[in-house]
């Protein structure tokens, strides 16, 4: 593999370690959240949070661009994508519930919905792309499936600010605690939205392989 492939590469799979890191920070600062070091735990957690999804953003870009695009390429990004949902989401969700507090039991409720339709959306969708690789059918990303993704990592991150600073600051001003969570309301139903979104999309382009899957003796 050319060297420019092996930096692609690394790329990608660094979004593994990365998403461990910020899950290992994220609970260990909601643990102590009156500890001294708990704000430099919070941005620590920020920041691989962002470095986490700027790979999502750099791998594909510099493939193109250097002319590296890779079969295993194609199928480690989406593959490393499911690996941040399968640890982001339930992890704000356990953090949700840890808080407690005035709308945490709707929130857990959103985010429990929230992350159950992710895990089966991908599920669905990695078995319809692989019914239709048996018939030689394209089976690269959608748009859309882009789209969500490159949203869910700015949209995790919102909802894990707000949790971190609404734990490490309880004199924060109500309005201002509403209006957060509120925003991460509206963001987490935006992400639902464009999930069920793409999982019609992605239903509806394979399902004639499926139906002549169906069909074979």
């Amino acid at each position: 593999m050319r060297p420019k492939g092996v930096i692609v590469n690394a790329i990608t799979f660094a979004r593994l370690p990365l998403v461990f890191a910020w899950a290992v920070l994220a609970v260990c600062q909601e643990l102590a959240p009156e500890s001294g070091g708990s704000l430099a735990l919070a941005l620590s957690a920020c920041v691989a949070m962002l470095l986490a999804g700027l790979t999502d953003a750099w791998d594909g870009a510099l493939a193109r661009k250097w002319g590296v695009v890779s079969a295993l390429g194609k199928m480690a990004d989406p593959l490393m994508d499911k690996v941040f949902y399968i640890v982001a989401f339930p992890t704000l969700l356990w953090q949700i519930l840890h808080q407690g507090g005035e709308g945490s039991g709707a929130h857990a409720l959103a985010m429990l919905a929230f992350t159950v339709l992710y895990m089966l959306r991908d599920t669905w969708v990695t078995f319809m792309r692989a019914v239709g690789a048996m018939f030689g059918a394209d089976v690269a990303a959608m748009w859309l499936g882009k789209v969500r993704t490159a949203l869910s990592f700015p949209g995790a991150g919102w909802v894990y600010a707000y949790l971190c600073f609404n734990g490490m600051f309880p004199e924060m001003p109500a309005a201002w605690r509403q209006a957060w969570l509120a925003s991460c309301f509206v963001v987490e139903g935006l992400l639902f939205a464009l999930t069920l979104w793409s999982l019609w999309t992605y239903t509806a382009a394979y399902m004639p392989y499926l139906r002549r899957a169906l069909e074979r003796k």
